[in-house]
């Protein structure tokens, strides 16, 4: 029962966290410093090559450099940041090589993501779920790749259209055409 107990105390805590580190770490937060940036100048070294590529297909946008960056600040603004969130955190979970520490990231992930009601629920099917709580036993780099790929699925379908015909793609692409001057 104590172990109940100290589950549900910890999972108030995490949420709560997340709570207070939104509001006192807007300043500090990656996703919020690249929106700050893209909105005032973007980063020199981005091209407009980067830029234009990222409108091919989602697969582009999410394996260039700041495509996935200035993508998760867009969705921060839609306030539909889960998704990025959480794939982004499976690709740092995979490289987890501890198992120690896979495990207490992969609890996290579950507490954080997957759980339902969690402060950042993403949408999955419930034998997607059920399976990851089977897996997040004996967690493996693989264990949350079948949520990941619906997520992906869901950005893919949903809101990358909307981040493509979005204002701020559009104005990105005019700040950084060859001939625009700041």
């Amino acid at each position: 029962m104590t172990y109940i107990a100290g589950e549900s105390l910890e999972l108030t805590k995490l949420h709560l966290n997340a709570q207070v580190q939104e509001k006192m770490n807007r300043r500090n937060c990656w996703i919020c410093k690249m929106c700050r940036a893209v909105s005032k100048r973007p980063p020199s070294n981005l091209t407009l090559e980067e830029v234009l590529q990222w409108a091919q297909s989602f697969e582009k946008l999410m394996a260039t450099k700041y495509g996935p960056v200035v993508y998760a600040a867009y969705l921060k603004m839609e306030h539909s940041d889960e998704n990025i969130k959480f794939w982004m955190a499976c690709e740092t979970y995979k490289k987890i090589a501890s198992r120690w520490s896979r495990t207490s990231r992969a609890k996290k992930l579950y507490k954080i993501y997957i759980q339902p009601e969690s402060p950042r629920e993403i949408n999955i099917d419930s034998s997607t779920r059920e399976t990851i709580i089977k897996n997040i036993q004996e967690p493996t780099p693989t264990c949350f790749e079948e949520a990941q790929k619906i997520v992906y699925m869901h950005m893919e379908r949903d809101s990358y259209p909307r981040f493509l015909k979005s204002e701020m793609y559009q104005k990105l692409l005019k700040t950084i055409q060859p001939n625009h001057n700041s």
